[in-house]
């Protein structure tokens, strides 16, 4: 976790675990502060207390910060309407709930505190019971904002990957080798395109149906995706055909990249359903881009890949094949 936002000329805050559960008090008065955290630890909160805004806006810009604060209207250092506006207007991944907390009980004062930025708003002196209601109520806005939010990645995840393998779809990896082609482009470094296809795959299928084929084709994503590098990238192009994506690698590595690859798949049988079974890759590996060269465009790059895949299937299969340094056609 990245906690590169330390308080300075003072003693750096140890935050508890993020979560909705943990709550942020800025308060300059300390007997009312020791008030708001027994109140909150009673309430089964975890707390984390400042008595300036200046602290309150340094620890909200930690990464594990709180996603619910309440906050002083009148504070040294920094205001409590100052910390609204810097919140809203540095909104970054999940939402934080507000509560401001201030002796004015005018309405336009009312006004200015929820056009700043704060979510609900109390007027001292108020009733205990009170605030835990305006807290509850924050937390159930937090906890529905939560649940967008995973369904919104689960959404994106649908999107973007194969729901049997779980790799990159075809529109997705595509999407990719453009922006790693273009990445080429700009730093002069080279791209391999490695496109692998089951042998006879069509005879597992045949022979012991599609439930085995699928279950060949899920083990075969995780072993692919486990023999890349971190920064590569595995797609099922559709099929039994994958495309992998070796940015940044000359001839020698991305040879050593493909065999990996082929060996990830032949070196060991698949267990199934009808007992182990011996599954091959053939592969079409190309790079382009080194030095100076220019990069061409995805299609080229695809269609070499594919003819040299179509090579490694005439001369026996299970086996690599290279169409060598591609450049640009003028």
């Amino acid at each position: 976790m990245n906690l590169s936002h330390q308080l300075e000329e003072r003693e750096a805050l140890t935050l508890p675990s993020p979560g909705l559960d943990t709550v942020l008090i800025a308060e300059d008065d300390p007997i009312f502060r020791h008030l708001l955290e027994s109140w909150l630890q009673r309430w089964k909160y975890r707390v984390v207390a400042v008595d300036n805004g200046l602290d309150a806006w340094k620890v909200l810009q930690q990464d594990n910060s709180p996603q619910m604060a309440i906050l002083d209207w009148m504070m040294p250092g920094m205001d409590g309407i100052e910390v609204c506006r810097r919140i809203r207007g540095n909104e970054r991944g999940r939402y934080r709930y507000v509560v401001l907390l201030t002796a004015k009980d005018d309405k336009h004062d009312v006004v200015a505190g929820l056009d700043a930025g704060a979510d609900d708003y109390l007027t001292k002196p108020f009733a205990v019971e009170e605030l835990r209601a305006r807290i509850r109520a924050g937390k159930r806005v937090l906890e529905l904002q939560e649940a967008l939010l995973h369904a919104h990645q689960a959404l994106q995840f649908e999107a973007e990957h194969d729901p049997l393998t779980s790799l990159w779809n075809r529109g997705a990896i595509f999407k990719v080798m453009e922006k790693e082609a273009q990445r080429s482009r700009r730093n002069g470094k080279s791209l391999g395109i490695v496109m692998a296809d089951l042998d006879h795959f069509k005879e597992i299928n045949d022979s012991y149906g599609h439930l085995v084929g699928d279950a060949i084709l899920k083990e075969t994503g995780s072993r692919l995706a486990a023999a890349v590098r971190s920064y590569d990238w595995v797609g099922r192009y559709g099929g039994e055909e994958f495309l992998i994506i070796v940015p940044g690698c000359d001839a020698a590595g991305l040879s050593a990249s493909a065999e990996r690859l082929r060996q990830a798949v032949g070196d060991h049988p698949f267990k199934s359903s009808v007992g182990p079974l011996s599954v091959t890759l053939s592969l079409g590996a190309v790079i382009a881009g080194a030095g100076k060269m220019e990069m061409p465009d995805c299609e080229a790059l695809l269609r070499a890949a594919d003819e040299a895949l179509y090579i490694a299937k005439a001369k026996g299969r299970n086996r690599i094949e290279s169409a060598g340094l591609l450049v640009a056609q003028p």
